[in-house]
């Protein structure tokens, strides 16, 4: 009887478990949808799309707005309602896609979709894997993690050095980066779903969390794949 129960125990597990990443990627999927249709509209507004770029104040105040919107809700949502973190959540996607719109512009529609469908199934795959290896990935995140911080400063380095041999260093770098974060983060998104809690403003929160995260590697590895993959506009 003990063992029976353990056994239906462990299958309630693994269907909470599933039906919580399954809210996590639906969040991601439409943050992901709203950055689109964002970018997509303001790259065809000249007036909109002018004003955003032809003046730094509201360029750069549109970036630090991204910037405190995620940092407000990582640091702040243990003390929001869940309505308001899905809110600040939507919110960042909506300004990160303002700000994305420029892509379409710089290249091609076709080279932007192929690398969209490239970034899906390398995304699709890493996250497979993080979701269903028993090899615990905290030493590679870990790692991953000194990795970003790296990119970062190199990234913000060559913004003044502007070495193209460097660029491309950082590009295949960042590409290996935020491959190995779509499979860490899956997995630790995955372990820290609270079983038992499912449909509680904690879980909700938990799904926003995560789908941030996913969302944040994305977004990362798709910048870096167009960077290979994108062909520029004459």
């Amino acid at each position: 009887m003990d063992n029976y129960r353990l056994i239906l125990d462990e299958q309630q597990a693994q269907r909470e478990q599933a039906a919580f990443m399954s809210r996590v990627y639906a969040w991601m999927c439409l943050a992901l949808v709203i950055t689109a249709g964002v970018a997509l509209y303001t790259a065809s507004t000249p007036a909109l799309f002018q004003q955003i770029f032809g003046n730094k104040l509201i360029f750069y105040g549109l970036l630090i707005g991204e910037l405190g919107l995620v940092g407000w809700l990582s640091l702040a949502v243990g003390r929001m309602s869940a309505q308001m973190a899905t809110l600040v959540f939507l919110g960042y996607s909506a300004l990160n896609g303002l700000t994305m719109s420029a892509i379409f512009l710089l290249y091609t529609a076709g080279s932007i979709a192929s690398t969209f469908l490239i970034t899906a199934g390398t995304f699709g795959a890493m996250s497979i894997y993080g979701y269903f290896t028993k090899k615990d990935l905290t030493s590679l995140g870990n790692l991953l993690f000194m990795a970003l911080l790296g990119l970062i400063i190199a990234s913000v380095v060559n913004i003044f050095w502007q070495n193209s041999t460097f660029y491309w260093i950082t590009t295949y770098a960042g590409v290996l980066i935020f491959t190995g974060l779509v499979a860490y983060d899956t997995q630790k998104i995955k372990n820290m779903n609270i079983i038992g809690n499912e449909g509680t403003e904690e879980d909700r929160k938990e799904a926003i969390m995560g789908a941030l995260a996913l969302y944040l590697d994305f977004i990362n590895l798709f910048l870096y794949l167009l960077r290979l993959f994108g062909s520029r506009r004459d």
